[in-house]
């Protein structure tokens, strides 16, 4: 805890030193950034933002688990199809997603949907590439208990694989998340007139510099929150697995 406290009182004084850096011009300071983005919190315009990137943001992240688990477990469950599976994630992974914004806007065009499937795109291989390697690292030793118990495949996934699997699929959530958040507000940037990633590019169109301090503020601040909890979560899990 004193750790962590050290650590935002660091970032703060790092941050008010680069305001005397660099000026008015490229930086807000710390404590009229935070006062800016409470009056923004009280703008109706503002509210209507923030819950579009909300909304976008919590469909792109539960179709990210939704087909990274349907995607992930089969094939960790097949040791054949997990070997062909996993290098054409991994590629799939290491491509810069915004090459496929244009196909996205010819798919789904400019608006929501366009902005949950980059999303979806971001958050979607990383969930399903831990999910199989959880899957693929349970103990031999249970998957054939559960053959001598003579467990159907629904019961071997529900009792063996899943809870021995959970931890390094909780970490692939983590992660997916992390990056969902990214896409949703890049799909927001390039092509949308609502949200908030719509927002902080406009203002840096028009410099901007309060709005774009305080949009940067919040969004920092709740990847950094959840991002905490989540990690918490994923180390009780280890701990107890």
């Amino acid at each position: 805890m004193r750790n962590g406290v050290f650590l935002v009182v660091g970032m703060l004084l790092v941050w008010q030193a680069l305001f005397m850096f660099a000026g008015a011009h490229a930086l807000s300071p710390p404590i009229e950034t935070a006062m800016f983005l409470g009056h923004l919190l009280g703008t109706a315009p503002f509210w209507g933002h923030l819950l579009e990137t909300a909304r976008a943001f919590s469909v792109a992240l539960a179709l990210s688990v939704v087909f990274g688990l349907g995607i992930g477990l089969p094939f960790g469950l097949n040791k054949m199809a997990a070997e062909v599976a996993e290098p054409l994630l991994v590629s799939a992974y290491a491509v810069p997603k915004i090459v496929l914004y244009p196909i996205v806007l010819l798919i789904f065009g400019i608006g929501l949907p366009a902005k949950i499937a980059f999303g979806a795109i971001h958050g979607v291989i990383p969930v399903a590439i831990f999910a199989m390697a959880g899957v693929r690292q349970v103990s031999p030793v249970l998957l054939r208990t559960a053959r001598a118990l003579r467990l159907s495949r629904t019961e071997t996934l529900r009792r063996i694989v899943w809870p021995a699997a959970l931890p390094e699929i909780f970490s692939g959530l983590r992660i997916g998340f992390s990056l969902t958040l990214i896409g949703t507000l890049l799909g927001e940037m390039f092509g949308s007139q609502k949200g908030l990633g719509y927002l902080l590019m406009n203002a840096i169109g028009l410099q901007n510099v309060p709005v774009i301090m305080a949009v940067t503020l919040l969004l920092v601040l709740f990847a950094a929150t959840l991002s905490i909890v989540l990690l918490a979560m994923d180390r009780r899990l280890r701990r107890a697995s």
